[in-house]
């Protein structure tokens, strides 16, 4: 095997710009792999992290009739406790649960402003300022002012929101709610903060209140619209979501509320995993779409050694000693264009993982509810280039079996005749 490995480095030196352009081929195909999975591992990463933060948590409790209706807000629907108990108890016994480390009450209503010129339509998400701020990353997004704080008539809005209602922070503004029991009351609240994000559910639908006043406002003391259960880790979910199931069970509400993990909250939490699973099949696809330039110049040089083949043949080495040399050196090409393209790879993500990628125009025509974030900030790890390095390997060897094969056939006889 020694003797192989030393005739095929020394082959693969006989004509440099040809085994340069395959390796350089390679090196830009693995290069692209490293590149394309930190990108999607980034986008869904971020996806997930938007939607546990501003739509489900890890775990999501609603009513079922207020799961079928939530596109509207109905706030006859509430979650306020177990039989026999209320919100507080139900939060506290949640609470214990192993693996659950924050429990969040939420409360979301529909609500809307009168300009000069029109209606704004908004929603309202009554909230625990403190919980929210350890909870999600909200406090990166606030650019002017501070979050509200209980028991104070105070509301965050995002920027583009207060643009369409032409308000400032420091300034008051009076929001028009319909109460649980249908009456519409009008309340004048201070602007306290500023929201700038290019989550355009944050930045131009909703607006932040204290939950308590909100619910004092509403009508719906001891009651809120929604609990999210937080853990340390997103994947220990299929752990704990049996637990909750069993202790609504055993509480005898089962029949009235629903315990959704975050995958099961949204739609596109499918589709995300439908597409992570479709890339890494793109990723084998493109190394392939690479790999013909290396075939390519692998059945060139067959062709231009054909006599030599036959020589070595007729002097003892075997058809699998053929088929090993070529093998060898497809390998060395593909390891060292690997190899470079890894690491090249991985450098240009770094720099994008830093920087991001916008696609504010592309992603303003979503839907608010999918919480897409128009910046994109691709994965750079250590993993995505081994993974690129050790897949470019073994395919581009793979796929030097087709020449290597060719040549291992050929007959001694006949190659020494070739001209």
């Amino acid at each position: 095997m020694g003797f192989l490995t030393k005739l095929a480095f020394k082959n693969l030196f006989r004509h440099k710009l040809r085994t340069l352009v395959s390796i350089i081929a390679i090196a830009f195909t693995v290069m692209i792999v490293v590149f394309a999975r930190g990108y999607i591992l980034g986008a869904i990463d971020s996806t997930y992290a938007n939607q546990i933060y501003y739509n489900s948590g890890h775990i999501k409790i609603v009513d079922q009739e207020y799961w079928e209706q939530e596109r509207i807000m109905p706030l006859i629907y509430p979650v306020d406790g177990f039989p026999g108990g209320d919100l507080e108890e139900m939060v506290a016994s949640l609470q214990e649960t192993d693996e659950i480390e924050m429990v969040i009450p939420r409360l979301k209503f529909g609500a809307m402003v009168s300009t000069e010129e029109d209606l704004v339509a908004m929603s309202g998400w009554g909230v625990d300022p403190e919980q929210e701020i350890i909870f999600t990353n909200i406090e990166d997004y606030l650019v002017e002012g501070r979050m509200v704080e209980p028991g104070k008539l105070e509301v965050v809005m995002g920027t583009a929101l207060l643009e369409k209602l032409d308000r400032r922070v420091g300034e008051t503004v009076t929001i028009l709610m319909n109460t649980a029991f249908s009456s519409l009351r009008g309340v004048t609240f201070k602007i306290v903060g500023r929201l700038e994000t290019g989550l355009k559910v944050l930045n131009e639908h909703l607006f932040y209140l204290p939950l308590d006043q909100a619910q004092r406002i509403l009508e719906m003391e001891g009651q809120v619209t929604e609990v999210l259960l937080v853990t340390s880790k997103r994947n220990l979910v299929k752990k704990v979501l049996p637990k909750v199931k069993e202790l609504i069970a055993e509480r005898g509400a089962d029949g009235r509320y629903l315990a959704l993990s975050f995958k099961e909250a949204s739609d596109i939490m499918a589709f995300l995993e439908m597409a992570n699973i479709i890339y890494n099949e793109v990723y084998v696809f493109l190394v392939l779409l690479g790999c013909i330039v290396m075939i390519m110049t692998m059945i060139m040089i067959v062709k231009e050694r054909t006599k030599e083949i036959g020589t070595m043949m007729a002097l003892g080495l075997e058809s699998k000693n053929i088929l090993q040399l070529f093998l060898i050196e497809g390998a060395i090409m593909g390891s060292i264009g690997s190899f470079l393209g890894a690491l090249s790879g991985l450098l240009f993500t770094g720099y994008l993982a830093k920087h991001g990628i916008d696609f504010g125009e592309a992603v303003g025509a979503f839907d608010a509810a999918h919480l897409i974030n128009p910046i994109i900030y691709p994965v750079s790890s250590p993993g995505n280039a081994i993974f690129a390095f050790v897949l470019g390997s073994i395919i581009v060897t793979i796929a030097c079996l087709i020449p290597a094969r060719r040549a291992a056939r050929l007959e001694p006889t006949e190659a020494m005749r070739e001209e």
